[in-house]
């Protein structure tokens, strides 16, 4: 329940950002302006607005760029943005071109043989793992 109240108040923000006024009446016009597929009703707007559902990946989207935010910031918030930057940080300083190269070649292995490597790669991470002493 929880995160559809946060999402409700990071659509009503969007929506203040936006110039719009956050009302379900002012949502169902702009939603259904932009949205190819059946129109949304007056009620699924409002449960959007007051927390108590959350709407389908497709009209999602459409509200995002409607809003002018990031899909996944209007769905899930600022903290998930920083917490994939972060890893997409610590790929790109912890994988050099060899690393890389040998993910490719992984990637390219029939699937039989890239449980087998995965394997291999697991049990030396555990081993590597095991406190000394």
């Amino acid at each position: 329940m929880e995160h559809k109240l946060e999402f409700a108040q990071r659509l009503r923000h969007a929506m203040e950002a936006a110039g719009l006024e956050p009302r379900p009446g002012v949502l169902l016009n702009v939603f259904n302006a932009h949205y190819w597929g059946r129109s949304v009703s007056f009620q699924a707007a409002s449960r959007w607005l007051r927390g108590e559902a959350i709407p389908a990946q497709d009209k999602l989207l459409v509200l995002a760029e409607v809003l002018k935010v990031e899909p996944e910031v209007l769905r899930f918030g600022q903290a998930v943005r920083h917490r994939v930057e972060e890893h997409r940080q610590r790929w790109d300083a912890g994988a050099g071109y060899q690393e890389r190269e040998v993910f490719d070649a992984f990637l390219s292995l029939p699937a039989p043989q890239r449980k087998l490597v995965r394997e291999i790669v697991m049990a030396l991470a555990q081993v590597h793992a095991k406190p000394k002493g």
